[in-house]
């Protein structure tokens, strides 16, 4: 079942050297297997007119070793060597476009909440994987709901780190969406406002401006949220991070998604209430234009976002 779920992939990078794909398992009392203790990156690369290139490579491997960091979870490698690590698996299967998956997290050890005993691993892989919440989205848009799962408090688990036990919760807000007949569920902080969606950032067009929950409403900070704020700027749209309120979902003129995964995803309603008049709006199509082009190359990555994959190398592999 694993290789018909994953046909194009060869390699994992674990722990200093490339595995063969069947071979890259870890022991059943792996510590975080029993209590959720890792931390994880979502990355893509994309083509562009020089050949595969990763998107915000440098932020993703910064974010990685700070979430670790608020874990107590000491890599064994430094984040350059993280960083080759990454284009080495991406281009030991040959890879193009290709989302990529960096997980840190607590290996075989003594049995015990207390993590510090287990070791950390590293494990790298790299998979072909379309469009997160369908190939029509982008031109449709999805239909949510608002979840009945807060998202937890700032003092109980900390969003500012992609952390693998946070996912429960997404997991949850998920599951609820899709049994209700939804593609995706929004959460909400503890407060009633509005926080994000079970894997990605929320953003809202409303008089023109763009709006998007701050970080205080326990939420990731996205690498793809800072792009569009970014590129969003540039197109001469005014940004502004707030508290939002749940009813701002219903009167918005445009609501979409961003992250990794979901990159630039319109939301067409919310509970079964059309966001503005159903479809995709002006400001959000001309972010996605701006994106597009960032992710692709087609600016010249005026930005410096853009890190080249490189040739595939010879080497030896186990």
């Amino acid at each position: 079942m694993a290789r018909e779920l994953y046909p194009e992939v060869r390699w994992i990078w674990m722990n200093g050297r490339l595995v063969e794909f069947e071979k890259a398992t870890v022991h059943t009392m792996t510590h975080a297997l029993h209590y959720g203790s890792g931390v994880f990156e979502g990355i893509r690369a994309y083509n562009t007119p020089r050949g595969p290139a990763v998107f915000r490579l440098p932020e993703h491997v910064k974010r990685l070793f700070n979430s670790a960091k608020i874990y107590r979870m000491e890599l064994p490698i430094s984040r350059e060597e993280v960083t080759e690590a990454i284009l080495e698996t991406i281009r030991a299967n040959e890879f193009g476009a290709c989302y990529i998956r960096p997980l840190v997290y607590r290996g075989f050890g003594p049995m015990g909440v207390n993590p510090l005993p287990s070791p950390v691993d590293i494990s790298i892989a790299a998979w072909p994987w379309g469009r997160y919440l369908g190939e029509e989205a982008i031109e449709r848009g999805v239909e949510v709901c608002v979840s009945s799962w807060r998202r937890a408090a700032p003092s109980t688990f900390p969003a500012t780190a992609k952390a693998t036990g946070n996912y429960l919760n997404a997991q949850l807000i998920k599951m609820e969406a899709l049994a209700n007949g939804y593609v995706e569920g929004i959460g909400l902080d503890v407060q009633g406002n509005v926080s994000e969606g079970s894997g990605e950032n929320l953003f809202l067009v409303k008089d023109g401006a763009l709006l998007t929950p701050s970080i205080a409403a326990s939420l990731l900070s996205g690498i793809t949220r800072d792009a569009v704020m970014t590129l969003a700027r540039e197109l001469g749209i005014e940004v502004r991070e707030q508290q939002v309120p749940r009813g701002l979902l219903y009167t918005c003129d445009e609501l979409f998604f961003t992250g990794t995964a979901a990159e630039i995803t319109p939301i067409r309603s919310v509970d079964r209430i059309p966001v503005g008049d159903g479809r995709p709006g002006e400001v959000t199509r001309r972010v996605i234009a701006a994106f597009h082009a960032a992710i692709h190359g087609e600016d010249g990555d005026r930005h410096g976002w853009l890190t080249p994959v490189g040739v595939p190398v010879a080497r030896e592999v186990s």
